[in-house]
């Protein structure tokens, strides 16, 4: 809509910092001095505030739906959120709602019992060393299949234990370790401790990198698993599955499973009863007395991230009901909160993105005619969803009650069950992985979809009433972004029918990743300002660094076509371009703890947000023209240094 309102709020901007020398303290300049991050908040920024605004939306929801007719959808809803409420009956019962399972632990004598113990209690949350999930089988996209991945530590990644700038944290673990413990049994709290740590660093020993761990064709490795790992028949024979389930399972990273199997012996069993009895408090603690909740959070919360205060019982049952009968709470929020006009115009801007990447793929000069034609084919396939799915979820067989431990594990074996019965048979290809009242967007490489819950589709990532130059520079940007991951490092290894495929030349995968190299080596020489001694890890991020280049480059191609040869208007003194670029650069608003800047920058494949802003804009000419960027301003990257991909 050219000729809309800007949709840049200028008040937030610092006028002392130049976009040439920096947009994103440009842009966001004088709202960080005057922000103060929220107690309960390890960042405060655009996602975090629109997801806020999201939860009060759900709680009004939830508690509407307290007095609603006994045995409804609606009813569940509220009595689950009533359950976690009653904060009284929570510190009434003390330990009660885990003795049962702590004492069925206790009479464990062998290893393979404990495997059997483990297994038992596997469908209703209970602890586990190798994590499972069901998705589409990336080498028969049409069928379920259930996925093996690494597990069973209590730190972010294995690099917490065993680099040096994390040995205050190692410290800190074993220190909340026995505490957590010491609830349980105070005079064996420090021996129980010690012994889960050594296991736990071995472990950590056999899990893969964070960026190992991110190579979808090295992790797809189907196995029968009964055959290839017997010891672990005693966890498998217990979890009650359906026993098909098991003769092929994709083992993310097998040389971990083979490590762990390892592990499992009779002379480390008491270190593995007391790395589940730690795993067992830390799962309940959420839903135990205040006590024991502080705790985990004191660690979790203030230790890992800065968080200096823990979140209103009121935000943690919304979260509560959320992950337990999610699809529900959904419906009612689309019905209040997402216009149908909305979903129209994301169509559209979803189909100018679409003609914009085609315009740009026939055009790129690095690719040869076959590849160009498969990649052309695979985005004729891509499949948008915007807003809500076409159908809902039902939670008839979920029960609920009064008793908040009961209905944390009805709502675990509920998703167990649901999940593990879809193994082996035909994908759902109008299932969603998020709900609608979710504050982000996602690509799925083996559905080649892209997904964008109701809940983003709000200022400062989309507004109907803004000019179109704000609204491609941020939904279009984010939309372009999505769609560039099935483009990426491991998108890219995807067909259009979310087969695993290597469907490029030999050449035409060299140019690429010649390409990606140097993208790379930009970010490894990039630095969190909030974290200035670690360094971004351009492998890690390079998924996410390609989707934000690619998604930026390719709005802006769209906007162009939008303009339809038409000259861009000026709107509060800013040009269609510097429009452009101050939206983008406002959907990465953020403040955030040094702390979490540290955990991030660990394990998290995006880049921190200011780079997200500047590095990627340094890499687009059309930024340079929009503000007379030149050689000597610090936002300046010489033309043969940027980075051009689709």
């Amino acid at each position: 809509m050219t000729g809309g309102v800007s949709g840049i709020n200028v008040d937030a901007f610092n006028p002392e910092i130049s976009p040439r020398e920096d947009l994103f303290m440009h842009v966001h300049g004088t709202w960080l001095e005057k922000t103060k991050i929220p107690g309960d908040k390890a960042r405060w920024g655009s996602f975090d505030a629109l997801a806020e605004r999201a939860e009060k939306d759900v709680k009004q929801i939830v508690v509407d739906c307290e007095n609603a007719e006994p045995g409804t959808e609606e009813r569940k809803i509220g009595d689950l959120y009533a359950s976690f409420m009653d904060e009284d009956a929570a510190n009434a019962k003390g330990l009660d709602p885990i003795r049962a399972e702590l004492s069925e632990l206790e009479a464990v004598t062998s290893i393979r019992e404990f495997l059997a113990f483990l297994g038992r209690h596997e469908a209703t949350g209970g602890p586990g060393f190798i994590g499972q999930f069901v998705d589409g089988d990336f080498g028969d996209p049409d069928r379920y299949i259930l996925f093996w991945s690494q597990a069973g530590l209590g730190l972010p990644d294995e690099s917490y234990y065993r680099e040096e700038a994390f040995e205050e944290i190692r410290e800190e673990y074993k220190r909340y370790a026995q505490r957590m413990l010491s609830f349980l049994d105070e005079d064996t709290a420090a021996t129980e401790a010690e012994a889960l740590w050594q296991l736990e660093k071995n472990i950590a020993k056999v899990h893969w990198d964070s960026v190992a761990s991110r190579d979808l064709q090295k992790m797809y490795n189907v196995r029968a698993v009964r055959e290839e790992y017997p010891a672990l028949e005693p966890w498998l024979e217990a979890m009650d599955a359906p026993a098909h389930i098991f003769d092929r399972v994709v083992v993310a990273q097998p040389s971990f499973v083979e490590g762990v199997v390892d592990l499992l012996s009779d002379d480390n069993l008491e270190a593995w009863k007391a790395w589940a009895k730690l795993a067992i408090i830390r799962g309940a603690a959420p839903y135990l007395t205040s006590e024991i909740s502080k705790a985990n959070f004191d660690f979790y919360g203030t230790v890992l991230t800065g968080t200096t205060k823990q979140r209103a019982r009121w935000k943690r049952g919304v979260r509560f009901v959320e992950g337990a009968i999610g699809d529900a709470v959904g419906r009612a929020y689309v019905e209040r909160h997402f216009p149908p006009t909305a979903k129209a115009r994301m169509n559209e801007l979803i189909e100018n993105l679409v003609a914009a990447y085609e315009q740009s793929i026939k055009n790129l000069d690095w690719m040869g005619e076959a590849t160009r034609e498969r990649a052309l084919e695979k985005l004729s396939k891509f499949v948008p969803k915007i807003g809500y799915p076409v159908k809902w979820r039902e939670y008839d067989d979920l029960t609920v009650t009064d008793d908040l431990m009961q209905n944390v594990r009805s709502a675990s074996k509920h998703e167990h069950d649901f999940e593990l019965a879809k193994v082996g048979g035909p994908l759902d290809r109008d299932e969603w992985e998020m709900s609608p009242q979710t504050v982000n967007a996602y690509y799925h490489p083996g559905r080649n979809e892209i997904v964008f819950p109701a809940a983003i589709l709000q200022p400062p990532f989309f507004d109907e009433s803004w000019d179109d130059a704000a609204i491609y520079g941020a939904i279009g940007a984010v939309i372009g972004h999505e769609i560039g991951h099935g483009f990426d490092d491991q998108g890219s290894k995807f067909d259009g029918d979310g087969q695993l495929f290597d469907w490029w030349s030999e050449d035409d995968r060299a140019a690429f990743e010649e390409r990606t190299s140097v993208l790379i080596d930009q970010y490894n020489e990039l630095q969190p300002k909030d974290a200035p001694d670690h360094s971004v890890n351009g492998e890690l991020t390079i998924g996410e660094n390609i989707g934000d280049l690619g998604g930026l480059g390719i709005a802006w191609k769209a906007y162009l076509l939008s303009l339809d040869g038409r000259e861009a208007p000026v709107i509060d003194g800013l040009t269609g371009a510097q429009r452009f670029f101050y939206s983008w650069a406002a959907v990465w608003q953020m403040k955030i703890r040094p702390a979490e800047a540290v955990r991030l920058v660990q394990i998290d494949p995006h880049s921190p947000n200011e780079h997200r802003t500047n590095q990627i804009v340094k890499n687009l000419d059309a930024f340079y023209d929009a503000f007379g960027v030149q050689e000597g301003d610090p936002m300046y990257l010489a033309p043969e240094q940027r980075v051009t991909i689709w």
